[in-house]
C-alpha cells in the first residue's frame, strides 16, 4: 500500500504524530505546582529488628506537625510489641495483609487481618501492636508529630 494512493492516511498520521509528541510535553510537570518522587526513588531506611523498614514521605514524625510515612512490615511474623502513642494515627493499608492487635498482652495468634484497601484508626494513648505473618504488609501512616512510642506490654 501506497501512502500517495491513500491520502487520507496522512490526515490521521499528522495527529497521531502531534499526539504522541503532545503526551511527552504533557508529563513536563511545573515544580512549583507539583513535585513527586516515582517508587523507586522513596527512601526507605533499613530494616529494623522488629522486621519492619519506613521511609518518611511529607514532614518529620518527631517533630510537631503534620507527617505522612510509610511503613513496611516484612513477611515472617515480624510485629510490634504492645505500645501506644500520644496522638491519632491514621493508616491505609497499601499492599499485603496488615495484622493488628489491641491491649498490652502480646498474642499474634489473636490478630485481626487488614487487606489492602483498609483504613484503621490508632487512637492516642490505646495500647495496640500490629505486623505482617505470611506476607509484607505496606502502610501509609498519617498523623501529628510528635509521634513518639510508649511500651506498653503486660509482663
Amino acid at each position: 500500500m501506497k501512502l500517495a494512493k491513500r491520502p487520507w492516511l496522512y490526515l490521521i498520521a499528522l495527529p497521531a504524530l502531534v499526539a504522541i509528541s503532545g503526551i511527552a510535553a504533557a508529563a513536563e510537570l511545573n515544580p512549583a505546582a507539583v513535585i513527586y518522587k516515582l517508587p523507586d526513588q522513596i527512601p526507605w531506611g533499613p530494616v529494623n529488628a522488629a522486621g519492619a523498614q519506613s521511609a518518611v514521605v511529607v514532614g518529620d514524625p518527631a517533630k510537631p506537625g503534620f507527617y505522612m510515612v510509610y511503613n513496611k512490615w516484612t513477611k515472617g511474623n515480624h510485629f510490634s510489641r504492645p505500645h501506644f502513642h500520644p496522638n491519632d494515627r491514621y493508616i491505609v493499608v497499601l499492599q499485603g495483609t496488615w495484622w493488628v492487635g489491641s491491649g498490652p498482652k502480646f498474642d499474634p495468634a489473636n490478630t485481626t487481618p487488614m487487606p489492602a484497601g483498609s483504613f484503621v484508626t490508632h487512637f492516642g494513648k490505646q495500647v495496640h501492636w500490629d505486623g505482617a505473618k505470611d506476607e509484607d504488609a505496606v502502610l501509609l501512616i498519617m498523623g501529628e508529630g510528635p509521634a513518639t512510642t510508649t511500651a506498653a506490654e503486660e509482663k
